[in-house]
């Protein structure tokens, strides 16, 4: 029982003395890099450490590689930690004017942060940066720019002919499954896209391609993408018992080649 309970207390300490040196390594980084703007951050707050300690440690790295990935990653830490400040400023405290006053401003230098990391991105002609300020913030000019690279180089990437896919896929049903195909061929196992099957099921089944669209329901199935369950998915399309075996059987060869970073186009089947 001794043992027990000093092997606990030895894992809590570890644990503790982890989280005291992360909070001093950070305490350290905002330090020695002025340029961190840290103390915009309500550094002393016990409120949202977490989301804060994320942005500050890659707010370091974007500084030092001014990316538009980078640059879009960060915005994205901001809108968390705002999140998590407009949450935390409901919290009720005993010095509540202090510390509101300090969520207040922290919450106002983030929203000011995150304008001026859209003004940045509005630089660059990449195509990460147009989409994302056409998807996520609705500029019409950055959409136009964005499509005016289809075709080229630029867009021949598995994100960015999903990201392309997404704009025809009320428009042209056709074109979104071969942009869809496309991006799965350009997709190398490290960064699989999820949502590239539960697309193709939903442009598929809109096609009328009813085998087809089961066959990718079964391979978003696969990936864990829960859109239908395999009864749901029978009831729908009523196939025979012998189709729905070999449509399981395409998913997985499919699933494999995908894993592997191999998919081709040729890998689907004709039904």
């Amino acid at each position: 029982m001794k043992r027990t309970k000093v092997i606990t207390l030895s894992i809590l300490c570890f644990s503790l003395s982890g989280c005291f040196e992360n909070t001093r390594n950070t305490d350290q980084l905002c330090a020695d890099n002025p340029t961190l703007q840290c103390q915009r951050l309500n550094v002393g707050d016990g409120q949202c450490r977490l989301p804060r300690t994320d942005l500050i440690w890659h707010r370091f790295e974007r500084i030092k590689n001014p990316t538009p990935s980078n640059l879009i990653q960060e915005y994205n830490l901001l809108a968390e930690y705002k999140k998590c400040l407009e949450l935390a400023s409901q919290i009720q405290a005993i010095d509540q004017t202090k510390l509101k006053e300090g969520r207040f401003n922290a919450l106002m230098n983030a929203k000011e942060d995150m304008e001026i990391l859209v003004t940045s991105l509005g630089q660059f002609q990449a195509p990460e940066a147009l989409y994302f300020l056409w998807s996520r913030l609705g500029s019409d000019n950055a959409k136009r720019r964005f499509l005016q690279l289809e075709g080229t180089p630029a867009l021949e990437t598995a994100e960015m002919q999903y990201a392309l896919a997404t704009f025809y896929t009320s428009r042209n049903d056709q074109k979104t499954y071969d942009l869809l195909i496309r991006s799965l061929e350009l997709t190398n196992q490290d960064s699989i896209n999820n949502e590239v099957f539960k697309s193709l099921a939903s442009t598929t089944h809109q096609m009328d391609q009813k085998e087809q669209a089961y066959l990718w329901a079964m391979v978003a199935n696969q990936f864990g993408v829960p859109i239908a369950s395999e009864n749901e998915l029978h009831l729908l399309y009523g196939f025979e018992q012998e189709k729905y075996k070999r449509l399981t059987q395409d998913a997985e060869k499919i699933k494999s080649t995908i894993e592997a970073g191999a998919f081709v186009r040729t890998k689907i089947p004709s039904y």
